[in-house]
C-alpha cells in the first residue's frame, strides 16, 4: 500500500510544475476551444456517469446475499434493454458529433475574427526555420526571431509557411494550432484580449533542435507595441535575401533578436521558393561507419567462392 501512495504523491508533485494553458485562455479563440472541450466532456459524462453508477448498482443488487434479486438464468433477449443500450449511445454520439462539427466550422483558423468598424487586423508573416521562428511585420517594416510582439485587443492575421520541413505553430493560451508547410501558405487568426506574456512553441518533431523551438509572445497595449516597433527600427540589421540565407542555416537556442527593416517581398519569395528552401535537418548527422571487409583468419580477403560457403570454414575451424 505504501508504494502506490508514494507514486501518487510523486505524480501530483510533478504536475504542480505544469501550467493549464489550454484551460486558461487569453483570447476569444482559446476561450471558444475551452468551451468546446467542456461541452464534449459533459456530453460524454452524461452516459459514462450513469453507466458507472448502474454497474455498481447491479453488482450490489445481484450480490449472492440478496434473496430479493430475481435471477433469470435462461433469459436471452429484451427489446426494451436493446433500445436503451443502443439508443442512448447513438443519441450521445449524434449530439457529440454535432457539437464538434459546428465548433470546428466556427473555429476555422482562416475565419476572420470580429473587429470594430473602420479597423483592420494586424498582419504577421511567420516562417518556421531550423530551429527558430521568424516573424515578419509587413505593415511595420520590421522582423524578429523567436519573439512575437502583438497589440492586445487587436485581431492578428498570421500568414504561415515553412522554409524547411513540416512544422507546427501553437500558442496554447491564444488558440488553434496550425501546420507550416514548405511551398505553401496557411492562414490563422488569433487575438490576445489583455496585455501579458504567453508561450509559443512548435508541436511537430522536426529534428535535433525541436525541443528548444519555442518563442515568447508579448501582448502589449498600443503605446507598448509602438515603442517595441520603434526600438526594432532603431536596432538590428536589415533583413534581405543575403541575411535570410544566413538565418536559414541550422542553429539551436537562438536568442530573441530584431531586424530594423525587411524586404517587403521576402515572405512571398520564401513561399514561391524563389529563395532556395533551407537544407532541413540532416538525416545522417553522424557519418556512417565504413563497412568492414570480410577477412579470413590469415588476414586476406575472402574470395567469392569462400563467402558463398561460410559453413565450410566453420567446419574446418
Amino acid at each position: 500500500m505504501r508504494f502506490p501512495l508514494i507514486f501518487l504523491i510523486l505524480a501530483l508533485l510533478a504536475l504542480t510544475s505544469c501550467q493549464p494553458a489550454v484551460l486558461d485562455p487569453a483570447g476569444p479563440v482559446a476561450g471558444a476551444e475551452r468551451t468546446l472541450i467542456f461541452d464534449a466532456l459533459l456530453i460524454m459524462l452524461a452516459i459514462i456517469g450513469p453507466t458507472i453508477l448502474a454497474t455498481l448498482g447491479f453488482a450490489w443488487w445481484f450480490r449472492a446475499g440478496n434473496p430479493r434479486a430475481k435471477r433469470l438464468p435462461y433469459w436471452a433477449y429484451s427489446g426494451q434493454v436493446e433500445l436503451v443500450t443502443w439508443g442512448i449511445p447513438l443519441l450521445t454520439i449524434t449530439l457529440l458529433g454535432g457539437v464538434a462539427w459546428v465548433g470546428s466550422h466556427q473555429l476555422d483558423p482562416a475565419r476572420p475574427l470580429p473587429i470594430q468598424a473602420g479597423a483592420k487586423p494586424m498582419v504577421v508573416q511567420v516562417v518556421s526555420l531550423d530551429w527558430k521562428w521568424l516573424f515578419i511585420y509587413p505593415d511595420q517594416g520590421v522582423a524578429s526571431v523567436n519573439e512575437l510582439a502583438i497589440p492586445a485587443g487587436t485581431p492578428v492575421h498570421f500568414q504561415l509557411t515553412s522554409a524547411s520541413v513540416l512544422n507546427s505553430f501553437y500558442i496554447p493560451q491564444l488558440g488553434s494550432m496550425i501546420y507550416t508547410m514548405n511551398g505553401m501558405s496557411s492562414d490563422l487568426n488569433l487575438q490576445a484580449d489583455q496585455p501579458g506574456t504567453y508561450w509559443g512553441l512548435s508541436t511537430h518533431l522536426s529534428g535535433d533542435g525541436f525541443s528548444d523551438m519555442h518563442f515568447g509572445v508579448r501582448a502589449l497595449d498600443k503605446a507598448g507595441f509602438d515603442a517595441w516597433v520603434a526600438a526594432a527600427h532603431n536596432g538590428g540589421p536589415a533583413l534581405d535575401a543575403g541575411r535570410y540565407a544566413q538565418l536559414a542555416k541550422q542553429s539551436i537556442k537562438d536568442p530573441p533578436s530584431t531586424f530594423s527593416s525587411v524586404d517587403p517581398m521576402l515572405f512571398r519569395k520564401i513561399v514561391t521558393q524563389e529563395l532556395a528552401p533551407a537544407p532541413g535537418p540532416d538525416p545522417e548527422p553522424h557519418p556512417k561507419p565504413k563497412p568492414k571487409s570480410a577477412s579470413n583468419p590469415a588476414g586476406g580477403v575472402l574470395t567469392a567462392g569462400e563467402l558463398s560457403a561460410p559453413h565450410t570454414h566453420a567446419m574446418e575451424h
